[in-house]
């Protein structure tokens, strides 16, 4: 006999619906979504264990985000259970409902507890193991790191369309000039966000302006005196708002600067976080011997990898990133034109295919596959080659995190730089 817990997860609410192999329910129920409604899922499985001393146990559950995390911990730590060799897993949510969509019924949580218990009774779902701790907490920081990051980059967009109504020619005359700052820089933030109007700024001597641009940037600017006259063109060049909406804008400006140096230092604090993590963890020192792996990228990629025996082999890393295509195939017939899909952990993906893109800069045989794969389409060249090369890349990730060993370049490549 075998036992198959389904658990429907919500904020507030564990539904539960215990099936045996013979598909009989000894127990359902609704309880909290707290400690004392998983002890007593626990205490019934228990319980049920000795009068039937099952072959296989196995609470499942689908993966609603931060919903199904304390559950999931709770029964996968829990001693008395793993005595019991219970097994723990959280399935993608599309393949419940894909298996739910076969049986017309209605819809509620006590049926959608029963189909998810039935659908890890056929046993077709494949054996996971949950990540541990320290991958968990190093994905709380990666994880809000970049949405951070995100956040960022739509501030400082933000930022660019309402100085485009202040100075709307700054950003083409500072590009012109082919000068090696941005909008961003803090002395620009400064002078467009401060007491000076664009007036006051264009009737400053060319010299003095240039003095005071290389004094607010610590002597880091090369040109001065060309930035200084790439501004004030800028200013000459650019439309003027009426005083009403001129001080509406610089109030917007204010306060978008003041949350990008915010989150900027969110992000360098966040940094030296994963920072302190990850040098506990010999995953970390793997994959930062790669040439153009950063500790970002390696630390959001064991992040959302965790124990790499989870995973049989680098197909289904690739799976679960959802860096795979979609076959289509019918007689003799089979379609080149594949797309990929649309599921999978976004993060992981995003971490492998920025490291990739890196990689692929410092690496030649990865520079050289990726310039392969741009010429083989007319369009969307640097997507589709971006996205194999991050796929060539899971392979060696998975080669490194397996093994423990340190990044060593091809023979070929070695024999080539001696």
């Amino acid at each position: 006999m075998k036992c198959f817990v389904g658990l429907d997860v919500s904020s507030t609410k564990l539904d539960v619906c215990i099936m045996l192999s013979d598909t009989s329910t000894p127990f359902s129920a609704s309880l909290p979504n707290d400690l004392a409604g998983a002890s007593e899922i626990k205490k019934t499985v228990i319980d049920l264990n000795e009068k039937h001393s099952f072959k296989r146990i196995v609470i499942g559950m689908e993966a609603t985000s931060l919903y199904s995390f304390h559950p999931a911990m709770f029964f996968n730590e829990d001693s008395q259970l793993k005595q019991l060799g219970v097994e723990v897993v959280v399935e993608q949510p599309n393949k419940i409902k894909k298996y739910r969509e076969a049986f017309e019924e209605n819809k509620n949580d006590f049926l959608d507890a029963f189909y998810i218990a039935d659908y890890f009774r056929i046993e077709r779902f494949s054996p996971a193991f949950l990540k541990e701790e320290k991958y968990m907490a190093l994905q709380h920081l990666t994880r809000t790191r970049l949405q951070m990051v995100e956040q960022l980059i739509h501030t400082k967009q933000h930022f660019i369309e309402n100085l485009y109504y202040k100075c709307n020619t700054l950003s083409s005359e500072i590009k012109k000039e082919e000068l090696n700052t941005s909008v961003f820089s803090s002395t620009i933030l400064s002078l467009m966000t401060e007491d000076l109007s664009l007036d006051e700024i264009a009737s400053i001597p060319l010299d003095q302006l240039a003095d005071f641009l290389q004094s607010r940037g610590r002597g880091r600017f090369k040109d001065p005196t060309k930035l200084a006259k790439a501004i004030q063109a800028a200013i000459r060049g650019s439309y003027r708002l009426s005083k009403l909406q001129q001080e509406s804008v610089d109030v917007i400006l204010g306060l978008l600067v003041r949350e990008i140096r915010n989150l900027e230092k969110i992000i360098k604090d966040i940094d030296k976080a994963i920072e302190d993590m990850v040098e506990t963890i010999p995953e970390y020192q793997c994959l930062t011997s790669i040439p153009g792996v950063g500790k970002v990228y390696a630390a959001g990629i064991i992040a959302e990898i965790g124990q790499i025996e989870r995973f049989n082999d680098h197909p289904q890393v690739a799976k679960y990133a959802g860096l795979n295509w979609k076959e289509s195939q019918s007689g003799n017939s089979k379609s080149q034109n594949t797309s990929l899909v649309r599921r999978g952990n976004r993060y992981l993906r995003y971490y492998l295919v920025e490291a990739a893109n890196s990689v692929r800069r410092y690496d030649e045989e990865y520079k050289a596959y990726y310039q392969k794969k741009c010429q083989e389409v007319p369009k969307n060249k640097h997507k589709r080659a971006l996205v194999l090369t991050a796929r060539k890349f899971v392979r060696l990730v998975d080669v490194l995190l397996r093994n423990r060993q340190l990044y060593t370049p091809p023979r070929r490549l070695m024999e080539d730089t001696y």
